[in-house]
């Protein structure tokens, strides 16, 4: 049974949607004391954290980016600020996906969905080697040598899919296909944030001039040497 973690502060959503997955065998919690958030993160162990912005205290921003200092456990922004720039930023910062409030619980239902049958279909060979580099899609950690450059799960899939097919263009439909598998409430504009925050992610080991964009057609990744 999986964990999921509910970061509101509204009784009537955190009940909705406790009875939703509870009908599909989830396990429930929502955060119940905000002044030792971390704390129940760490003792609940969640799989998936479902997060609003307008929190008490502190934002969903803010708890975002302090999640992503110890956890990759995916996440889902549900908020009613129905603004570009936030859906923007929650990804840039580590969110995996956003919701505009008020959404179809089995919309919520069916993006978690893909999201842990994504990471669930764990390759035989967990290890993917190319020229100087390590890409573990267990731990999603890139590694060349003594440096380790730490992914999201989503960013790993799409290095994974770039190294699989490189030197050839890997158009945005098969990124968003492979990483939403067609979900089309997810458009380019989140994929283009998952790119550029790669890009800035691969600069550390030198990798961020080979991700190239191809405009209009896609993104391929272009190295002198392929293991």
């Amino acid at each position: 049974m999986k964990k999921i973690l509910i970061f509101e502060d509204e009784p009537a959503i955190i009940e909705a949607i406790k009875q939703e997955l509870t009908k599909w065998q989830y396990q429930v919690e929502a955060i119940s004391d905000w002044e030792h958030v971390l704390e129940q993160v760490q003792a609940f162990k969640p799989e998936l954290i479902l997060m609003d912005i307008s929190l008490p205290a502190f934002d969903g921003f803010y708890w975002t980016q302090k999640l992503r200092e110890f956890t990759k456990v995916p996440i889902i922004f549900i908020s009613s600020a129905d603004l570009n720039q936030n859906a923007v930023r929650a990804l840039m910062i580590g969110a995996d996906d956003y919701l505009v409030k008020p959404f179809a619980l089995d919309l919520l239902v069916a993006k978690m969905q893909v999201l842990f049958k994504r990471l669930d279909q764990q390759p035989d060979e967990h290890l993917l080697t190319f020229a100087s580099y390590q890409l573990n899609q267990l731990t999603n950690e890139l590694s060349q040598g003594e440096a380790v450059v730490k992914l999201t799960p989503t960013e790993s899939l799409i290095l994974k899919l770039l190294v699989i097919n490189q030197g050839e263009i890997v158009t945005k439909l098969k990124l968003i296909q492979a990483l939403w598998q067609g979900n089309n409430f997810i458009d380019e504009n989140a994929l283009n944030v998952n790119i550029s925050r790669l890009r800035t992610k691969l600069e550390p080991v030198g990798l961020k001039d080979k991700l190239v964009t191809v405009r209009g057609k896609g993104y391929l990744l272009v190295l002198w040497e392929f293991m």
